[in-house]
């Protein structure tokens, strides 16, 4: 797996990764369970919104009924949350990983950075991860109300996000051997973000070549430029 140290700034960097072009998969047979049957579930969801992110999405949808249009904005809520998290779940399964870094830094920095970085992420979604079993442990309250507790299943989904995530971190930690490797083309990145927005944009496009990453440009323009 291969992970990138992003300059968003002069002092400030993101982590970014892309996974071989294929659907994310579900983990074999759902666990008894709860939340066994509600992890297969995300499991399902996740290959499904990574599957609309990569071949995109009809443009118009008001011809369908409204379950589609909801599971079509499901399925965009979804494929935001794997753009942000999708390192961190990915990583989760990895033993070794490689960390490419702007060749004007040192690799001592670079290391630095990457695990401030996971750190961060892990404590983050801890957080979340409590706040999120607060709000779902509340919502039961919610089971007199007839129907399904859609609460209940929104909060639910979240920790599970998180609970991935906080994983994914700890073994970015602990568990993955890294490997390093400078990269001039992360290098010219710091100097792309001080440029107008075209000649940016054209700039960040030569480099995401140079480093064959598809989707690097609507990351970096999400990122960087809107940091």
């Amino acid at each position: 797996m291969d992970v990138y140290l992003v300059p968003i700034g002069a002092a400030r960097y993101e982590l970014y990764c892309e996974v071989p072009d294929e659907p994310l998969e579900a983990d074999g047979e759902a666990a008894p369970g709860f939340f066994g049957r509600l992890k297969k579930r995300f499991s399902v969801m996740l290959a499904e919104a990574e599957h609309e992110r990569r071949h995109g999405q009809n443009a118009e949808r008001h011809h369908e009924g409204w379950v589609a249009r909801a599971k079509a904005r499901s399925m965009r809520w979804v494929a935001e949350s794997i753009a942000e998290q999708r390192l961190l779940w990915h990583l989760r399964r990895q033993g070794a990983a490689r960390l490419y870094y702007p060749d004007d830094i040192e690799e001592e920095s670079a290391v630095a950075t990457l695990r401030q970085q996971l750190r961060r992420d892990f404590d983050k979604h801890r957080f979340w991860l409590i706040v999120d079993s607060f709000g779902f442990v509340g919502s039961g309250l919610l089971f007199l109300v007839p129907g399904p507790n859609v609460i209940a299943y929104y909060f639910a989904f979240r920790m599970v996000g998180h609970y991935l995530s906080m994983r994914g971190a700890r073994q970015g930690l602990d568990g993955v051997a890294w490997t390093n490797e400078k990269s001039a083309p992360l290098a010219e990145l710091r100097r792309a973000i001080g440029l107008d927005g075209e000649e940016r944009e054209r700039r960040v496009s030569d480099i995401a070549d140079a480093l064959q990453l598809e989707h690097f440009v609507k990351f970096f323009q999400r990122i960087a430029v809107e940091a």
